[in-house]
């Protein structure tokens, strides 16, 4: 809590809202290693293809607004050995959409993964629709699965001759395991010696604590901080297992994650978020509100009896301009995260106040923290 010399410096300033989001004050808290970093080999690939979902009611792309579903429709029908170059088609039930997924770590043939489907045209729903067989590519240009299936919107729409009414965004939609892997990506963790563990938040004091809880548990050093996002991890000699055995050990291991002194700031929201680490040196601050208030009350004006001039509205305008000055409020030498926000919170400082607290007192080479906007 502040000192009571230091409650009244802060009494100028106005309240924090609920946005700001205050993190732990103590100490970081445990985490397994397996929540913090990822396995250099374990990971998703994403996948992509270009299709089409029929058997829409009406909701589908004009085919005159969307050349390409056109194009897509007359290559499919003739690939089933119907001729219909040169008709006038004016079926509204075909949507052309783009298909996305993940193609998760060590997938086999025939496995099934879902996939997502988006509206590439003019069409206002998918409900109801059913996507027919879609090659999925992956970066290289290569083919890894194949996606079919119905599609289940993710919103609806429906409307009237006077209204609509649309919850949701019903372009968008879902295929539940709608796809079968075919080709495999060829990795084996098995047969590896050696691997990197890429920390999710990189930091040097967090990458040393990993290795060495690491060689504590292997008896021998293994396990080397390269930098910080990657630790080198070595499967020794004389372990009694594969590169398996041994990650299966070191996931489960526990470490004090550590972290640089950041603050969060989203602009747009208001949200602001500061780390435990934040220390702010001495410092004073002054703060004012400035309210102007702008009010319209046009009169309306009556010309003389017998004249010749017509009625006219004047305008009227109000302006009150209300300045509400504050004193200087002094914070104290490396006063604490929890120090700061107590006496903030009892006050009246609003997010969008705060930030540019924040900001000030940052440029003023005040605050030990990185302030980051979002």
């Amino acid at each position: 809590m502040l000192q009571p010399l230091i409650r009244i410096a802060l009494a100028g300033l106005v309240a924090l809202s609920s946005a700001l989001t205050p993190l732990a004050a103590a100490h970081a808290a445990p985490a397994r290693i397996k929540d913090i970093v990822d396995i250099e080999g374990i990971r998703d690939n994403q996948l992509v293809g270009y299709g089409l979902v029929v058997g829409l009611n009406g909701t589908g792309d004009g085919l005159n607004n969307s050349p390409f579903t056109r194009q897509s429709l007359v290559a499919m029908l003739e690939r089933m050995g119907v001729n219909t170059r040169g008709e006038d088609m004016r079926t509204a039930n075909v949507a052309a959409v783009m298909v996305t997924t993940n193609l998760p770590p060590f997938a086999t043939q025939g496995t099934r993964v879902d996939v997502n489907v988006s509206a590439l045209g003019d069409a206002s729903s998918l409900q109801g629709g059913t996507l027919l067989v879609t090659p999925l590519l992956g970066a290289d240009g290569e083919v890894y699965a194949i996606a079919q299936g119905q599609v289940i919107a993710n919103g609806f729409s429906a409307e009237g001759d006077a209204a609509s009414v649309v919850s949701g965004v019903p372009t968008t939609g879902r295929v539940s395991s709608g796809a079968l892997v075919e080709r495999e990506i060829n990795f084996s963790l098995a047969a590896q010696d050696s691997l990197r563990l890429s920390l999710k938040n990189p930091d040097l004091t967090t990458a040393r604590r990993i290795a060495l809880a690491i060689n504590d548990l292997i008896g021998m050093p293994a396990a080397i901080p390269a930098d910080p996002a990657n630790v080198r991890l070595t499967l020794p000699h004389n372990f009694n297992g594969n590169i398996v055995d041994l990650l299966t050990d070191v996931e489960q291991l526990v470490v004090q994650t550590d972290q640089a002194a950041r603050i969060v700031i989203n602009e747009n929201s208001g949200i602001i978020v500061i780390g435990r680490d934040v220390r702010v040196s001495a410092v004073a601050i002054a703060h004012a509100n400035l309210t102007i208030t702008i009010a319209e009350n046009p009169q309306v004006v009556q010309p003389e009896p017998f004249s010749l001039g017509e009625t006219a509205v004047e305008p009227n305008t109000q302006i009150d301009v209300l300045s509400d000055e504050r004193q200087l409020a002094v914070v104290p030498e490396s006063i604490s995260l929890q120090e700061l926000v107590d006496g903030l919170n009892a006050l009246g400082i609003s997010p969008r106040d705060l930030i540019a607290i924040l900001q000030a007192i940052k440029a003023s080479g005040a605050l030990q923290a990185e302030i980051e906007v979002i």
